[in-house]
């Protein structure tokens, strides 16, 4: 057993296929077989996105915990922009420390809504490096602001070791500058945060490529953060060789992508199948070869 990863599965979200109608019409079928299917891939967390939802969120939200709840036992990550619905959810969920708040940012009228929520129930929270400018623009910016979130969660009775920061994927489409800055960040959090815990959207980096590539991008890119000490990240559980990477599985792919970001690139010859795809998969993530959707054909 290798390097482990705790999976937050992604997909019982508003803008779901199978979820998203089932959530806006209320119909709890859906969303409790889509729970007992991420749980049994082995999610450690069910996040449920209901997105912003303006009109309905209070009660939306406590709608799609108590169905939840009522298929699995498995803890929940409540995600929503709306902090009225957070709270909403909040005052209803049955194991409210183990569960995670996604998210709080660095916008002051969010940290004073949801750190007093977040206190009291005794959960964990996604600290999200997302500001009143928007994102950060390099590492340092990236530590600057998580500096503020950290001292702002203390404040508010809420420890390290409860908090998971979350640097933001940026789409590889944009370029690699800012993923590899997330990544220097997360190096730096050991010193910023000790006790605390990590996060990423890892389907975020994929984000604008063809839906049947998204997740070779998203399965190296985990190794990426892994070596930096990533603790959770939000995924597709329904993808079977990320969730393998999750648990530890797939160690030698690991240590050949970890070698290859100290330097150490192994002879692509020499390689094939899953190992060659990640091998074409770093360097593009990584600026080292130009990125376009024939990345691995190259």
């Amino acid at each position: 057993m290798g390097q482990v990863v705790l999976a937050i599965a992604e997909s019982i979200n508003i803008m779901g296929n199978r979820s998203g109608n089932a959530m806006k019409e209320r119909i709890p079928g859906p969303v409790q077989e889509m729970a007992r299917e991420e749980t049994a891939a082995g999610a450690s967390y069910l996040d449920l996105n209901i997105g912003p939802a303006r009109k309905d969120g209070t009660e939306l939200m406590p709608w799609v915990v108590q169905t939840a709840e009522a298929a699995v036992d498995t803890p929940l990550c409540l995600d929503t922009t709306n902090a009225d619905a957070m709270t909403a959810g909040f005052k209803g969920i049955k194991n409210k420390e183990t569960a995670i708040m996604n998210s709080i940012s660095a916008q002051p009228e969010r940290m004073e809504k949801l750190i007093p929520v977040a206190a009291e129930a005794g959960c964990n929270v996604i600290a999200l490096l997302w500001g009143p400018d928007g994102m950060p623009r390099d590492s340092n910016e990236r530590a600057s602001m998580s500096v503020e979130l950290l001292m702002a969660l203390n404040e508010g009775g809420i420890p390290n070791e409860r908090i998971l920061f979350d640097p933001i994927a940026t789409p590889i489409t944009l370029g690699s500058e800012q993923i590899m800055a997330g990544l220097d960040f997360m190096e730096m959090l050991k010193e910023i945060a000790p006790g605390a815990g990590s996060t990423v959207g890892l389907s975020n980096v994929s984000n604008g490529v063809a839906d049947h590539l998204r997740k070779y991008l998203d399965r190296t890119y985990l190794i990426m953060l892994m070596k930096t000490g990533l603790t959770t990240a939000i995924v597709n559980s329904y993808d079977d060789e990320l969730m393998a990477i999750c648990k530890g599985e797939r160690q030698a792919d690991v240590d050949m992508v970890h070698g290859m970001m100290d330097g150490t690139d192994p002879d692509p010859s020499t390689l094939s199948g899953i190992s060659l795809q990640h091998y074409k998969t770093y360097k593009a993530l990584s600026g080292q070869t130009i990125f376009s959707e024939s990345w691995l054909d190259l």
